[in-house]
């Protein structure tokens, strides 16, 4: 696992000043229903201390063990792996767990990647379809107080760009430890007015565990821009597929008495296979008082899953696998129009956007299986589910050094079920939620702004929660559905700072609370309470740059998270990441000499209300050295370099191996990092 969840702070952030617009334009071009950043200096251009832009040097300087890690250069945010790698990735931000992506939203070219009412979890978010080499750009926020982001996204969101072209074409070799091998090749050419990029990767990797992975991955892309001083469009095709063996998480008594190594597997035929395809197109035009973008996508997705994680709890005899499955099309788009102006002496922008989404779900099923044979079907449904968000933003600069910006959301759903196993967990159901947003900016002073933010959010929760009446096990005990939305509220205030030479510095203090909800629960087919939780924290991040070729960063992240309806021995909210501490070198040496190092470590995990368990802490170092030229890269990558044997990630829930009473015994269920790796590239330039 990579060694480092660290950030080269902030060039941009989201803003919709016309200055930052001009400056962004010309890197931006078909990015659509985005706010505007301006590259190199974030001071006048934010709404608030805890959002940015991520440039394409910083993302390819950073070394990954596994895709989904790009989302760690959001300060604070962690992503594991509970199974094999085909499979989302757990991402935990500010005190979340976001399970695969509940409360993170994130999209990809304008494209979302959380899935709703997925068949393993709501939001759930897997990024395996993105290529690395490929991102140009990356923004993010965190915090509800931004109206042109709905779904899943109380606790922030982050947006990938792809290039548009490459300086030069390439081709990239890679092999390392455990039988791991990846290539990628990719290139650009002038086609008519614009640029033609494509590019494809295939991944092979059986990992440290005692049943192979054995996983392969596919990816490809193709996407055709073109950019004119006050137009541009983009065209993006892409295709993935991937197929994996799973080795779960085990239970520490099982590893404590020998029965199982840590790295080993207690059950057969778990693991997974899935695919996404998908097409959109980009439009963006501008005047000297307007710009308007619109983007609409189509995806096609499937998904199956079998996982064991209780092993002979609920069948003794044939052990409790369940296959989670679906295939679903995705239809959608996005648009705003904005306008520059002034009034009263003031300079006042004002932006409308629509963002519109359905969800045709097919066969979403829930069923019993013994090494991959189903032989009892929980349920399964056939699902639509349409979400249209309707936004309004106004920033408006009363002095030369204050300014606001607000804006208000409201988002409508329809939740269509069609329940093949009972009928009377079909039905229809609507709901609608509004989200207010207000920020204001202080500053600069001495290099060196100030923020204050407010605003709420929501995430939906899964369709057949929704509509959800009888328990399906059991199809004459009532159950009561979920409630659609789930509110959140937060606040924040912090600062940005480059007033000393070579260094920024943001500082963020935050609140959020959570409203309780029922929760369906997508490896049961039935619903179980969450209550009302309370989190607070403080955030500080770091890069200082004393020479050209010398970056330095680090990050702090500290956070608090309570069941606020709850007694004072039993609030403590599972899974809650409280601390993460990052920092980095990295050196950009004469001659074509590269390296970096980085250290990553979370901790203060609570595994039960009562903190009665704790998932301990993990500390992880990487170290990356090369060289390059102009016709080839060579790189060296070591993962884990302390060889750590800690947690990738842990769970406190009742398990039943073979022998063991009927009631099944609660324990520690840990997947551990992977160990120490070395990886070798080469990189060829045409």
């Amino acid at each position: 696992m990579r060694g480092c969840c660290t950030l080269l702070v902030l060039h941009a952030a989201p803003a919709i000043s016309a200055a930052a617009l001009d400056a962004a334009d010309a890197r931006l071009e078909a990015v659509v229903v985005t706010d505007s950043y301006a590259p190199g200096d974030a001071l006048g251009s934010t709404s608030s201390a805890s959002a940015g832009l991520v440039e394409q040097q910083e993302i390819q300087s950073r070394p990954l063990s596994r895709v989904g890690e790009l989302v760690e250069v959001v300060p604070g945010a962690i992503a594991t792996q509970h199974s094999g790698s085909g499979k989302a990735n757990q991402f935990f931000l500010r005190g979340f767990n976001l399970d695969h992506g509940t409360d993170f939203s994130i999209a990809v070219d304008g494209v979302p990647m959380n899935m709703p009412s997925h068949a393993h979890g709501q939001g759930y978010l897997d990024l395996n379809s993105v290529i690395p080499e490929l991102v140009d750009h990356a923004d993010y926020g965190k915090g509800p107080y931004y109206a042109d982001v709905g779904d899943f996204a109380s606790a922030g969101y982050a947006r990938l760009y792809t290039a548009d072209s490459l300086p030069q074409g390439f081709v990239k070799f890679t092999g390392g430890e455990f039988d791991y091998y990846r290539t990628v090749a990719a290139d650009s050419q002038k086609l008519g007015w614009g640029e033609l990029l494509y590019g494809a990767e295939a991944a092979f990797y059986d990992g440290p565990w005692q049943t192979p992975e054995g996983s392969g991955k596919y990816n490809g892309l193709l996407k055709y821009s073109l950019a004119e001083n006050d137009w541009g469009l983009s065209l993006v095709g892409k295709a993935y597929h991937a197929d994996w063996t799973a080795t779960n998480p085990v239970p520490q008594r099982a590893v404590d008495s020998g029965m199982v190594d840590r790295y080993g597997n207690l059950g057969s035929g778990d693991g997974g296979n899935s695919s996404r395809y998908s097409a959109s197109g980009s439009f963006w035009s501008r005047g000297e008082t307007y710009k308007n973008a619109v983007n609409l996508y189509a995806v096609y997705y499937d998904v199956d899953l079998w996982s064991n994680f209780t092993y002979f709890l609920d069948h003794p005899l044939r052990g409790d696998q369940v296959e989670q499955t679906e295939r679903r099309i995705v239809l959608g788009g996005n648009g705003e129009q904005t306008w520059y102006g002034k009034a009263f002496g003031l300079d006042i922008d004002n932006a409308l956007g629509m963002q519109v989404r359905h969800d045709h779900i097919m066969g979403v099923a829930l069923n019993h299986s013994q090494d991959r044979r189903v032989f009892n079907t929980v349920r399964r449904d056939d699902i639509d589910q349409t979400n249209v968000g309707l936004y309004g933003r106004n920033q408006i600069r009363w002095l030369e050094k204050f300014r606001t910006v607000a804006g208000l959301r409201g988002d409508f759903f329809v939740f269509d079920v069609n329940s093949r196993t009972l009928a009377a967990n079909s039905g229809v159901a609507d709901a609608a939620i509004f989200s207010p947003k207000l920020s204001l900016i202080f500053g600069p002073w001495y290099d060196t702004e100030f923020f204050i933010n407010l605003g709420e959010s929501f995430h939906s929760n899964d369709a057949r929660g929704v509509t959800l009446k009888f328990d399906p096990t059991s199809p004459t005990t009532p159950l009561p559905g979920v409630y659609p939305l789930v509110k959140s509220r937060g606040a924040e205030v912090g600062l940005r700072s480059q007033y000393l030479p070579g260094l920024d510095t943001t500082l963020a203090l935050w609140w959020m609370r959570m409203d309780s909800e029922l929760v369906f629960i997508g490896d049961a087919g039935t619903t179980e309470p969450s209550g009302k939780s309370q989190r607070y924290g403080v955030e500080w991040t770091n890069t200082y740059k004393p020479t050209g070729w010398l970056t330095l960063d680090g990050e702090l992240a500290l956070t608090n998270a309570r069941f606020t309806d709850a007694p004072g021995n039993a609030d403590a909210v599972p899974n809650s990441v409280g601390r993460v501490i990052g920092a980095g070198a990295t050196l950009d040496l004469p001659r074509g000499f590269f390296a970096g190092a980085r250290l990553r470590h979370f901790g203060h995990v609570p595994l039960n209300e009562q903190a009665s368990a704790d998932g301990g802490s993990t500390t992880l170092v990487s170290l990356e050295a090369g060289y390059k030229n102009d016709a080839f890269k060579l790189a060296l990558d070591v993962f884990n370099l302390l060889d750590s044997r800690r947690n990738d990630i842990a769970y406190y829930y009742g398990s039943r191996l073979a022998g063991e009473p009927a009631g099944g015994v609660e324990d520690v269920h840990f997947h551990p990092v992977e160990p120490r790796m070395v990886r070798a590239s080469v990189t060829v330039y045409f």
